[in-house]
């Protein structure tokens, strides 16, 4: 785990936060290079599935040009959704490592925990809690903004 790609994927949250999306950044690295990097585009995309993570796969499968990405780690700035945990799980992705937990959406420990969802194909490695006050703030001023 590397700090600095965590950092790279809060940018990402603040171009996110720019652009009134929910901050949220992700970046995908494989053998110490960044492959992708993305954040939210829900309301940009008009479509619920475009969450960072699932921006971010998309871009790394089509960098190497496969949808397996065993040998890659993803750095996400929030615990991520069933949704994005299903993406990862299914991509092969070695590690994930996260900001902050998401008490009303996160599915790797705080609601779901998918470890304990027995006969899946590939179970990552996870680490939280990396920048988590950073991550957690931004997304606390981002919707106080709303309010």
């Amino acid at each position: 785990m590397k700090k600095e790609y965590m950092m790279l994927a809060y940018k990402e949250a603040l171009k996110a936060f720019k652009e009134d999306e929910v901050p949220i950044g992700c970046v995908i690295v494989k053998d110490d290079e960044v492959i992708a990097r993305a954040h939210n585009k829900k309301v940009r995309k008009d479509c619920a599935v475009f969450h960072a993570e699932i921006e971010c796969i998309m871009k790394a499968t089509k960098k190497l040009n496969n949808w397996n990405l065993k040998g890659c780690d993803l750095y996400v700035t929030l615990e991520p959704c069933m949704m994005c945990t299903g993406a990862i799980v299914n991509s092969r992705i070695d590690r994930i490592y996260y900001g902050c937990k998401d008490p009303k959406g996160g599915a790797l420990v705080s609601n779901i925990r998918f470890k304990r969802i027995r006969n899946l194909n590939h179970y990552p490695e996870i680490k939280g809690g990396i920048m988590k006050n950073e991550c957690s703030q931004i997304l606390k001023d981002f919707f106080k903004n709303k309010r």
